[in-house]
């Protein structure tokens, strides 16, 4: 009898934790989640920083003060997202907004995930099981976030930020050979229902590292853009172009071979940007591409606007990607690898 009880156990638990929307998986918190955050991120940290970087170029002190407003409100702006893709009842949603800050705070980026993910987890599994669920909720939340922040937050953000500081020092070393692995994995993550973003910030990456970086996801957005004009035209090219290239994530799917174009293109813009530009970038905008022109913001944000920045940043960022994925593309159309209506997207 107690066998077939014990059986029963965990039937029963998987029950209760479907009923609390609670999915423990790495799609719920590394590809919704991590999405979500981008989205925090971009609606204070990114928005801040075009406000500052517009306000100090043309000497609107007014906008600086609103981009400081947008950058302070980063923490609590992550926590909401995050609960939000979580899916949190109302409660938890609103309680996250203090995890998120105390994470941001403790921990940065990191910080605020993790704080804000395990606190709106066990805010789920408390909502609405008692009869003062107004006290309960906001307090288990905000506890069992706040403890992860203060334990783990300094300790996760230190090691992620030692990472991004060695992958920076190794591309000033080593600019050609970093320029290219850095600009090809953070533009294939941008092009991956993950977020590029998140993860430029979280590794605090900055200098010629974030250049490259920027390189790879405008080497991917405009590349796809240009590439798919014939199938999708202007619509199209705006779409990926100033939107995103994950819009052809289905595409890949059914053939991956349409990704080897705006790849090997951000193999050469890569280096190109690291070894010969110099590129430079700030990490919230290293990860973000052409979307609404944010990565090359992000450059002018860090760098003076010197000639030569100016033409790194147009012919990186735009004319390259631009004029090399379709000559890549070109000979593949040729031999069958990428075929009519490939890149087709459902606009």
């Amino acid at each position: 009898m107690g066998t077939n009880k014990e059986k029963r156990q965990p039937g029963k638990f998987k029950t209760f934790l479907e009923r609390k929307s609670i999915h423990i998986s790495a799609k719920v918190y590394f590809v919704d989640a991590m999405g979500a955050m981008a989205f925090g991120l971009f609606a204070t940290l990114l928005i801040g920083t075009i406000f500052e970087t517009i306000g100090d170029r043309a000497h609107i002190a007014w906008l600086v003060t609103v981009a400081s407003w947008c950058k302070s409100a980063t923490g609590p702006a992550l926590g909401v997202a995050i609960a939000y893709a979580l899916k949190a009842p109302v409660l938890v949603l609103l309680s996250a907004a203090a995890v998120g800050f105390a994470g941001n705070a403790l921990g940065g980026p990191v910080g605020a995930f993790l704080a804000a993910v395990v606190g709106t987890e066990f805010g789920k599994l408390v909502s609405k099981e008692t009869p003062v669920d107004i006290i309960v909720t906001p307090c288990v939340t905000i506890l069992m976030g706040g403890l992860i922040a203060s334990l783990a937050g300094p300790a996760v953000s230190a090691l992620m930020n030692g990472l991004g500081a060695l992958i920076m020092r190794a591309t000033e070393l080593r600019p050609v050979l970093m320029g290219i692995i850095v600009s090809v994995v953070v533009g294939m993550v941008l092009t991956l229902p993950i977020s590029s973003a998140a993860l430029c910030v979280m590794l605090g990456l900055g200098g010629i590292a974030a250049g490259a970086a920027t390189a790879g996801c405008c080497a991917q957005m405009v590349g796809f853009a240009v590439m798919s004009f014939r199938e999708n035209k202007w619509g199209g090219l705006l779409a990926q172009g100033l939107g995103t290239s994950m819009l052809q994530m289905g595409n890949i799917v059914k053939n991956p071979r349409v990704w080897i174009p705006p790849t090997l293109c951000a193999a050469i813009t890569g280096p190109i940007a690291a070894a010969i530009f110099r590129l430079e970038s700030i990490p919230a905008a290293a990860g973000m591409g052409t979307c609404g022109l944010v990565g090359p913001l992000g450059v002018m944000a860090a760098m003076d606007g010197t000639p030569k920045m100016w033409i790194g940043l147009v012919l990186v960022c735009i004319v390259l990607p631009a004029l090399i994925t379709p000559l890549i593309a070109w000979p593949l159309r040729r031999i069958g690898w990428i075929r009519e209506n490939d890149l087709k997207l459902d606009l």
